[in-house]
């Protein structure tokens, strides 16, 4: 794995990180307004307390790593930090408040522990392919105009994210050729839709209310699995990031496509 491109990545991408106008006027109605900061509320916390279960789990098998993948998993982190700040400035924006659990968080911890490191790449991957699908209906639907901002801002972070654990899973030789291959393209798929399920179960009144359908969303997450499983046939990965990669584009997100 090319170790110095994704410093140079998650370094460079810390980089000209236009914040959103919190101070603009709100002109969303209650019934709109409810269900979305429950929604925004719930996702804070699982950037918020996410990574940091995720540390504490996996602490030994990092320390076992080399200094330059932990250096990359503290960038990574970081980012899903900001993250966890933008989200937190919006709820608070929006008058709402920091909540410290969750049904959905305590399940997503819960498939952590129990799958175990083994499974670390998968649940990962598929958490932040999901997690993409809900930011680009809410970018595209969003009634507020710094919110549909945020979620540029973390669009653009998700798209280096799922390329590197794409890079990941092609280092670590997956998936298998043959039969082997398209077992696991299977399994990850229905996988997939089993986290968009559970991401839908709990966000669904919120992305009603601003306009979006279920069967928008599992489209959305149709295309990002059979897009990232595309990708994965195309090896060697790139060994450079693109420079557009640090640049957010308000208009329209193309990385996130």
């Amino acid at each position: 794995m090319n170790y110095a491109k994704w410093i140079e990545h998650f370094t460079r991408n810390q980089q000209d990180r236009p914040e959103p106008d919190w101070s603009a006027p709100i002109n969303i109605s209650p019934t709109t307004l409810a269900p979305m900061l429950r929604s925004i509320e719930q996702f804070r916390l699982g950037d918020g307390g996410g990574p940091a279960s995720l540390i504490a789990f996996n602490r030994e098998n990092f320390r076992s790593r080399t200094s330059e993948m932990r250096r990359i998993v503290d960038l990574w982190f970081a980012e899903e930090a900001e993250h966890s700040r933008l989200l937190g400035c919006a709820v608070r924006r929006f008058g709402g408040r920091i909540i410290t659990s969750h049904w959905s968080f305590t399940a997503f911890c819960l498939c952590r522990r129990v799958l175990g490191v083994r499974f670390e790449l998968q649940v990962l991957t598929l958490t932040e392919l999901v997690s993409t699908g809900y930011y680009r209906m809410l970018r595209r639907h969003s009634p507020d105009g710094p919110l549909a901002a945020m979620c540029e801002l973390i669009l653009r972070d998700e798209a280096g994210h799922v390329a590197f654990q794409r890079d990941r899973l092609m280092s670590a030789g997956c998936p298998k050729s043959g039969w082997r291959g398209w077992l696991w393209r299977i399994q990850f798929l229905l996988s997939g839709y089993g986290a968009g399920t559970v991401l839908w179960i709990s966000h669904a009144p919120c992305l009603k209310a601003i306009g979006g359908t279920r069967g928008e969303f599992y489209s959305e997450i149709t295309r990002q699995m059979m897009r990232f499983i595309r990708l994965l046939r195309k090896s060697p990965a790139p060994k450079v990031i693109p420079a557009s990669w640090a640049k957010p584009i308000i208009t329209r997100l193309q990385l996130a496509k």
